[in-house]
C-alpha cells in the first residue's frame, strides 16, 4: 500500500502529523479483500438462485435471510464480542466463512444446490458479518490509541476501500465469474475470506477489556443498549442511520421504476445513476476529516444530514437523468462523510468494554428500520405517485436533522471528548503491543485498561459525566 501524501496525513489538534500504526495497513488490506469478495457474492448469489427457481417468493427468502441475523442477534452479538478476544473473533469468523463457501461451492459442483441451502448460506454469511463487523469496530480504537484524528482518517480509508471494492469492482466480477460456473464466484469469495483471516491473525494483540462473567449475557446486552439510549449524544448518533435507513429504503424501493418511468433511462442508465451515488460516497468519505476539523464534528454531521435531505428533494424534482445523477452524487457524498464522522466519534468516546454492544445496538436499530422504509416507499408509490416516496424521504431526513442537531452539537462532542481524553492520554497506538500476546505483563495491562474504562463509564454516558445529567449543552 502506497504511503499517504504528507498533506493528507492525519493531524492532532496542535497540527502535528500523526502516522498510522503498521497494523492498520494489514487491517485495511484484510477488509478491502473481504469487501471485494462480498461484492462478488452479493451479485452472484441472487443469480445462482435464479438458476434454481423463478418463484419471486423463493428469491425473496434468499434475500431476506441475509438481514435476519442483525434483527435477531444484534445486541446479543455485541455482548458476546465484548466478552471475546476481538482479533480472534475476526479471524475465526473469516475462517468459518471460508469453510462455509467452500462447502457451498462443492455442492454447486455436484449439483446439490437448493433454495433452502442458499438461504442458509446467506443467513450464516450475514451472521459472520455481524460478529466480524462488530469486532472490527471495537478493535480499531485500541489499534489506533482511541485518537479522534486517526479514527476519522482510518474510517475514511476503510469506507472508501469498502465502497470501491464491494460497490464498483465486486458485482461486475461476480457476474463475470458466474459465467465460468456456479462454484467459481463462491470459491473466489472463499479465497478472499481466507486471505482476510490470515491478515487479521497477524494483527497486534490488544488487551481484552474485563467484562464480569457473573452477569448474564442478556443483562450485559441490555446494559449496552441502555448506555446508548441514556446518552443524548450516542442516541443522536444512532438515530441518524436508523431514520436515514427508513428514508433511503423508501427511495431505493422505487428508484429503478422512477428512473425508467419518470427519467426515461434503461438498465444501463440506471447503473450509471448508482455509480454516481457511489462516486459521491467516495468523495464524501475522503473529505469527512477535513469537514470535521473545519466545522467541528457536531456541526459537520448536521450539515451532511441536511445535504442528504436536500439532495433527495432535488432527486424527487429532477426533470432529467443528469440532474438526478447529480442529486444522487451529492446525497452519496453526504452519506459517505456521515458514515466516517459518526462511527469515528463513537469509537473515540465509548468505553472499550462497551464498544461491541454500543456498536451492535446502533447497527441493529438501523437494520430494523430498513423494512419499514421499504414498505413505506411501496405504499406511497402505490397510493399516490412515484415522486411521493422521494419527497416523503426528504422530509423525513430534514425532520430527523432538526431533531438530532441539538443532540450532537459541537459542545456536546467536545464535552465527551474532554471526558475521554484524560484516560486516553496514556494510551498509545497498539503498534507497541505487537508482541503483547507473549508479554508477561499482558494480564496487568488488561486489568489497567479495565480500570480506566470503569472510571470512564461510571455514572452514565460521557456527556452526562462531563456536564451533568439533564444539563443543556
Amino acid at each position: 500500500m502506497s504511503a499517504m501524501p504528507a498533506a493528507f496525513e492525519p493531524t492532532d489538534r496542535e497540527g502535528r502529523r500523526m502516522k498510522m500504526p503498521t497494523g492498520f495497513g494489514r487491517l485495511w488490506t484484510a477488509q478491502t479483500v473481504s469487501s471485494l469478495g462480498d461484492g462478488v457474492t452479493h451479485a452472484a448469489l441472487p443469480l445462482i438462485a435464479l438458476t434454481l427457481t423463478r418463484d419471486p417468493m423463493a428469491l425473496a427468502v434468499v434475500t431476506a435471510a441475509g438481514t435476519v441475523p442483525w434483527l435477531l442477534f444484534g445486541v446479543l452479538g455485541g455482548a458476546l464480542v465484548d466478552r471475546w478476544d476481538r482479533r480472534r473473533t475476526m479471524w475465526v469468523t473469516d475462517a468459518a466463512r471460508t469453510v462455509l463457501l467452500g462447502v457451498t461451492a462443492g455442492a454447486a459442483v455436484f449439483g446439490a444446490l437448493s433454495i433452502p441451502l442458499l438461504a442458509a448460506v446467506a443467513f450464516l454469511l450475514a451472521l459472520g458479518g455481524l460478529f466480524f463487523d462488530t469486532a472490527a469496530t471495537a478493535y480499531l480504537p485500541d489499534l489506533l490509541g482511541r485518537d479522534p484524528g486517526r479514527l476519522e482518517r482510518a474510517n475514511a480509508r476503510l469506507r472508501g476501500a469498502q465502497t470501491a471494492a464491494s460497490g464498483f469492482a465486486g458485482p461486475p466480477a461476480g457476474s463475470a465469474l458466474l459465467a465460468l460456473g456456479r462454484s467459481v464466484p463462491l470459491l473466489a469469495d472463499a479465497a478472499s475470506f481466507a486471505l482476510s483471516a490470515l491478515l487479521v491473525r497477524s494483527l497486534p494483540a490488544v488487551p481484552r477489556p474485563a467484562v464480569s462473567a457473573r452477569e448474564s449475557l442478556l443483562r450485559q446486552a441490555r446494559a449496552g443498549a441502555s448506555y446508548v439510549f441514556k446518552d443524548r449524544l450516542l442516541l443522536g448518533l444512532a438515530l441518524r442511520p436508523a431514520v436515514g435507513n427508513v428514508a433511503f429504503l423508501a427511495v431505493e424501493t422505487v428508484l429503478a421504476l422512477f428512473a425508467r418511468e419518470r427519467l426515461g433511462v434503461g438498465a444501463f442508465g440506471f447503473g450509471l445513476l448508482l455509480t454516481a451515488e457511489a462516486t459521491g460516497g467516495l468523495l464524501g468519505a475522503g473529505i469527512a476529516s477535513f469537514l470535521g476539523r473545519r466545522l467541528g464534528t457536531g456541526t459537520a454531521l448536521t450539515c451532511t444530514a441536511t445535504i442528504e435531505g436536500l439532495a433527495i428533494m432535488g432527486l424527487a424534482a429532477a426533470p432529467n437523468a443528469y440532474v438526478a445523477g447529480l442529486a444522487l452524487a451529492v446525497c452519496g457524498a453526504g452519506m459517505g462523510a456521515t458514515m466516517v464522522l459518526g462511527p469515528s466519534l463513537r469509537q473515540a468516546i465509548v468505553p472499550a468494554h462497551l464498544m461491541g454492544r454500543v456498536a451492535s445496538t446502533s447497527r441493529m436499530l438501523a437494520m430494523c428500520a430498513a423494512p419499514f422504509g421499504a414498505f413505506l416507499g411501496g405504499w406511497l408509490a402505490t397510493t399516490f405517485d412515484l415522486r411521493t416516496p422521494l419527497y416523503a424521504a426528504a422530509g423525513l431526513l430534514l425532520a430527523m436533522t432538526a431533531v438530532t442537531a441539538t443532540m450532537t452539537t459541537n459542545r456536546r462532542v467536545e464535552a465527551a471528548l474532554r471526558l475521554a481524553r484524560p484516560a486516553e492520554e496514556t494510551i498509545e497506538p497498539i503498534e507497541a503491543y505487537a508482541t503483547s500476546a507473549s508479554t508477561p505483563d499482558a494480564a496487568e495491562a488488561d486489568v489497567a485498561h479495565a480500570g480506566v474504562d470503569h472510571l470512564r463509564a461510571a455514572g452514565g454516558g460521557p456527556v452526562a459525566q462531563a456536564v451533568g445529567v439533564g444539563a443543556e449543552v
